[in-house]
């Protein structure tokens, strides 16, 4: 029962620390940066965009950096990205980097939310999240982890549907979609 509760801890304390850096880099300043290898390459009608970076940096010095192989502005939505390829880097001040990568995503411009989907992966120190699905919401303030999603450490790994936070009350639910089925966690001495 003490390493479940330990686990479920050290779950809730990564997402904590996600939720509370994406609520203080956007939050605090909204500058985005749009950086293109080659203006060129592009003819003036096209809505894609090669090597897309958007970057934040709040007052305190944390960073949130996503990067994208291709962006695609939303035609009816300008507001709207489609990015392929995605890596973003969440670089806390005096603290360890996470790591996020993903096949697809799809970023407002607006009120900034993100999501991650397909082959989603989460790296912070030890640990891994996989999923096909990340959403981050400063509006709603909740992150929502789903869809075949594993924690793995050095000694646990936890198979889940869903894992749902609430930023602004710093809950967290895991849970899956049949209410018959159980979240697993396996041990592994």
């Amino acid at each position: 029962m003490k390493k479940k509760t330990i686990l479920i801890i050290a779950i809730f304390a990564i997402f904590l620390i996600l939720g509370i850096l994406y609520l203080q880099v956007f939050k605090k300043e909204k500058k985005n940066l749009v950086k293109e290898t080659d203006p060129q390459e592009f003819s003036t009608n096209s809505n894609i965009i090669e090597n897309v970076e958007y970057s934040s940096k709040d007052s305190n010095g944390n960073e949130y950096i996503i990067k994208a192989k291709q962006g695609e502005i939303d035609i009816n939505k300008s507001n709207i990205i489609f990015l392929k390829n995605i890596s973003a880097i969440v670089n806390l001040k005096n603290s360890n980097k996470i790591f996020i990568f993903a096949d697809f995503g799809k970023y407002n411009i607006n009120n900034l939310d993100t999501i991650f989907s397909k082959n989603v992966i989460i790296n912070y120190l030890e640990k891994k999240i996989t999923s096909e699905y990340l959403d981050f919401s400063i509006t709603r303030n909740s992150m929502i982890i789903s869809k075949n999603v594993i924690y793995k450490d050095l000694k646990n790994n936890l198979e889940t549907d869903v894992i749902e936070i609430d930023i602004k009350n710093k809950s967290t639910k895991f849970y899956m979609y049949n209410k018959d089925d159980k979240v697993k966690i396996i041990n592994q001495k």
